[in-house]
């Protein structure tokens, strides 16, 4: 498979670092940067603090696009059930500094407090996964092919060395999840698509070290729309050797 800007074996490396949602502080960062988050123990503490009760009180604002029980009935809005604090956290941030670019998200999270923003983050991230009859989800999607279920897999689990392409669940997890990350395992996959292109494209540029939009570049059109349809049919659960064409 042919693709553009091959990257060398000390890119793969980099890029893995870069996956970290760590950033050093500092008292006047460049307007350029990617995000004003940066993980010091204080900040961390503060993410981390929230009344999920209270959060839940703040949350009913929240119902009309992600769902009362945290999942979207529309595959382009995010689902937040069991979402980390942190991964929500930053985001809503990043969203209040205009790091990351929404006309719904911006104004939303510009309301809030550094108080509002734990405790909403602290209902999200405890609310269950499991389906319930009082949501209207569409996660999962229905599942791929096993040709692009076989492409995704190899992605999630190994990469593409040979074009700088670490595998995905470096950064977000053997199950789709891992702390600090943004929550993939019980995603929508036209939203996973969306951020996939944003981040090829710049649109979205709100990743620290440019992870994503080096790796989203880097991706070729059909492998985003199976790392899209994978992970939105929940395949991000089940071992790679499951979903691999036999």
């Amino acid at each position: 498979m042919q693709r553009n800007n091959p990257r060398s074996a000390k890119v793969v490396a980099a890029i893995v670092v870069g996956c970290s949602l760590l950033v050093l502080a500092n008292d006047n960062p460049p307007d350029h940067i990617p995000s004003n988050v940066a993980w010091t123990p204080a900040t961390i503490a503060a993410a981390s603090s929230g009344d999920a009760f209270r959060g839940l009180l703040l949350a009913r604002r929240c119902d009309h696009c992600h769902g009362v029980e945290g999942f979207s009935a529309v595959g382009y809005t995010p689902n937040l059930a069991g979402i980390d604090r942190l991964a929500i956290w930053k985001e809503l941030e990043d969203f209040r500094s205009h790091k990351r670019l929404s006309r719904e998200m911006n104004p939303i999270a510009e309301s809030l407090s550094p108080r509002d923003v734990a405790d909403v983050v602290a209902y999200f991230g405890k609310l269950p996964a499991f389906a319930d009859p009082g949501d209207h989800r569409i996660f999962p999607q229905a599942r791929p092919d096993p040709v692009r279920a076989g492409i995704a897999s190899r992605l999630v689990s190994f990469g593409d060395g040979e074009c700088g392409i670490p595998p995905c669940q470096a950064c977000h997890g053997p199950v789709a999840y891992r702390p600090g990350a943004p929550l993939l395992v019980i995603q929508n996959g036209e939203y996973v698509l969306n951020q996939l292109e944003a981040f090829a494209s710049g649109s979205r540029s709100n990743d620290i070290n440019m992870p994503m939009r080096t790796i989203a570049g880097l991706l070729t059109e059909d492998e985003r729309h199976a790392l899209a349809e994978y992970y939105g049919a929940g395949l991000g659960l089940e071992p790679a050797s499951l979903t691999a064409p036999k």
